[in-house]
């Protein structure tokens, strides 16, 4: 009886310690995650008035001339370079490493040496 008592001990503590780790992984993903949201916000606020200010400064620079040629090209430019960047958030999106990866690397190791 003292064995199955160590035994059931010893499973408690491993569950126990994986749902620590777990826990740990959910809070650093939370961390991550909102200060990736902040700073892309906060990217992307600047960036967006940026180009709004370059956009009027040319536009107005070429008024005389070719003002809705340059109008067009900057167009056709912000959407190409908006269409990368779309593609490259979703290459960063899939590389990202699997959620919970420690912890399921642990519990193999444990499922290994049952």
């Amino acid at each position: 009886m003292e064995s199955v008592k160590r035994l059931l001990d010893t499973l408690f503590a491993i569950v126990a310690t994986r749902l620590e780790l777990l826990s740990n992984e959910l809070q650093e993903e939370r961390l991550y995650l909102t200060r990736m949201l902040l700073l892309s916000m906060m990217a992307l606020f600047c960036f967006g008035l940026a180009v709004l200010l370059l956009t009027v400064f040319i536009v107005v620079l070429f008024w005389d001339d070719h003002r809705l040629v340059v109008l067009g090209a900057l167009s056709a430019a912000f959407f190409a370079l908006g269409t990368l960047l779309v593609m490259l958030v979703r290459g960063k999106a899939r590389a990202k490493t699997k959620l919970f990866s420690a912890s399921l690397s642990e519990l193999v190791k444990d499922r290994e040496r049952w």
